[in-house]
């Protein structure tokens, strides 16, 4: 029987691999930035890097949201940071005034009889795509990328209901579109998402979680755009205080069932979104790269608008949980970042339970195919 394998070791550390990243897989896939609440009036708008570029997604006039690059096409300064709302009737450059409509067209420059040549129909900010699933917005540089709903054919008939009516952020997670020091983490990106994709790890490195979950019955389902998981949890209470405050307390967010309160359910967007599907919270992370070394989390949490004191002591429960997890995760993928940079390492076979990391590889090999990174490589063995 064939063997899927990950990709060969160099290209976990390599700055060439890194590089072409950029371009064969972030700037060609769709990149989630935020949630339709982040953009309640015109105006509103999210900003982020994706690859090489700074985009920015801003709500119109009509409602309808704009995908345009993020640098004014006078001088290139960013027009916005983070998540804002642009106070006039444009987007104005605070370097030296010159505005555009929320749709990215050029509208106005300040002196611009000034210039010899100010081609009004040719100066605005270059489009990208911009698309929503679930409440989710999601962008993509590549003008002829497959439809979202299309790539993700599925995922809403299995996550849907979790992100249903109005939502609330909360809690410690900054948003997806925002950016802090502290939420760096000394690995690859891939090494994140090869984490992420198995429970294969859990009865080592997660002793909280094998006395949550029903370890024998996590599953692990890839589809060509995403993979979905189940992890039920026990009935038995757990022996830790935290833990057993939460299974007794939780409740199904409206639209779940009582069915929904006994799983966490995940979901990985390829490359690098991820969806943390709990009974009383949905977690949305964004993976980026910022070395061959070195990644950065985004992350928003996000409730059912006018959550009671009980559902919101769960919460706490659940973050406290879910906060040494990540500790956890973040000691073992350090070690795999220093483990496989040894000279002539290469990464063993995986597991049947590890089969998500290796659906995860070959849609890299996929993605690149045409960069020449991967040599003599296989994907089976």
């Amino acid at each position: 029987m064939s063997e899927t394998r990950l990709l060969p070791a160099r290209l976990y550390h390599d700055q060439a691999a890194f590089d072409a990243e950029q371009e064969a897989v972030f700037e060609r896939t769709w990149q989630v930035v935020g949630h339709v609440s982040d953009l309640p009036n015109p105006g509103s708008y999210i900003a982020q890097k994706v690859g090489r570029y700074e985009v920015m997604v801003v709500r119109g006039q009509e409602g309808e949201l704009n995908g345009i690059r993020n640098a004014c096409r006078h001088r290139g300064a960013v027009l916005g940071t983070g998540r804002g709302a642009f106070e006039t009737k444009g987007i104005r450059c605070l370097y030296h005034g010159w505005t555009y409509r929320y749709d990215g067209s050029f509208l106005a420059a300040p002196e611009a009889r000034s210039f010899d040549c100010l081609d009004r129909a040719g100066l605005g900010l270059p489009k990208i795509q911009v698309d929503t699933l679930m409440g989710l917005v999601f962008v993509n540089l590549d003008l002829a990328a497959t439809p979202l709903g299309e790539q993700l054919a599925g995922l809403e008939d299995l996550a849907g209901r979790y992100l249903k009516g109005p939502l609330e952020q909360f809690g410690p997670g900054l948003g997806v579109h925002a950016w802090d020091p502290k939420w760096d983490q000394g690995s690859n990106w891939k090494v994140l998402i090869d984490n992420y994709l198995e429970g294969y790890h859990v009865p080592t490195a997660h002793p909280g979680l094998t006395r949550l979950y029903q370890y024998q019955k996590y599953t692990a389902t890839p589809h060509p755009g995403f993979t979905f998981f189940e992890a039920p949890l026990r009935d038995e209470p757990s022996g830790n205080r935290v833990e057993r405050a939460y299974q007794k307390l939780v409740r199904p967010m409206p639209g779940l069932s009582e069915e929904d309160a006994r799983v966490w359910r995940y979901a990985l967007i390829y490359p690098n979104t991820m969806l943390d599907l709990y009974p009383d919270q949905v977690n949305v992370w964004r993976i980026v790269p910022e070395s061959p070394n070195l990644s950065h989390i985004c992350m928003s949490q996000y409730r059912a608008a006018g959550s009671g004191v009980r559902t919101k002591v769960v919460q706490r429960l659940n973050i406290a949980i879910n906060n040494l997890v990540t500790e956890e995760d973040e000691g073992v993928v350090v070690r795999v970042q220093r483990g496989s940079a040894n000279p002539g390492f290469e990464f063993g076979p995986l597991s049947s339970r590890e089969v998500a990391v290796g659906w995860f590889a070959d849609r890299l090999r996929e993605s690149l195919a045409d960069t020449g990174l991967l040599g003599h490589d296989v994907s089976r063995t």
